[in-house]
């Protein structure tokens, strides 16, 4: 039965995780398929880019929940080992984002979802990270570099922060994971921001 559950966790995380609300929404307001504008990438930035502010805060809201909605739903359906009900759910929604059944496989790069996956599990650290990755957005005007940020100190916030919240191993080895799985996702991000080509917040493509 709890092998079931597990594997209900999953699915369920990835299916959310799977709605492009950057997607539905370019769809409703321009009838265009986000996808092949701006950057190309399903997400809140590039939705900044083609429509607007108002719409990215939409898609950014709306994607951070799925990843909250994800964890929560593990920790609801989780029998003994509460840990990797939520972790598992959630790491199923950033793999749906990624790459969603409903769009032939091509969605954004997770960010926003893992925002929601990681701040829903480990708070605190992600909260740390979060302001790092703000600042940095604000000085640079890199996104891409604030979303590496976010990931990768999220990780090292909870190893310092060990002594004073007693987070399961498991959500430990999660930050890592995601950490290596946005790094993949941006590198190319990676490669633009050392020579100077990566779009900056509010720039046009």
């Amino acid at each position: 039965m709890e092998g079931i559950l597990l594997v209900v966790t999953i699915v369920f995380g990835y299916l959310v995780g799977s709605i492009s609300f950057s997607y539905i929404i370019a769809k409703k307001i321009k009838k265009v398929d986000i996808r092949q504008h701006g950057s190309g990438n399903a997400g809140a930035t590039n939705t900044l880019r083609v429509l607007g502010v108002g719409p990215a805060i939409t898609v950014l809201i709306l994607d951070v929940l799925k990843g909250v909605i994800a964890v929560w739903f593990g920790y609801m359906v989780a029998t003994n080992d509460l840990g990797w009900f939520p972790v598992l759910g959630g790491v199923a929604a950033i793999i749906g984002h990624n790459w969603p059944v409903y769009y032939n496989f091509k969605g954004g790069k997770g960010v926003a979802t893992t925002i929601g996956v990681l701040s829903t599990l480990v708070f605190w650290p992600a909260l740390i990270a979060g302001l790092i990755a703000i600042i940095s957005i604000i000085f640079t005007r890199y996104v891409s570099l604030g979303s590496l940020l976010f990931v990768l100190l999220t990780p090292v916030a909870t190893f310092f922060l060990l002594p004073y919240y007693d987070y399961p191993l498991v959500f430990i080895y999660l930050t890592f994971v995601v950490a290596i799985l946005s790094l993949w996702r941006h590198r190319t991000n990676v490669m633009r921001i050392f020579n100077g080509s990566e779009n900056k917040i509010g720039q046009k493509s």
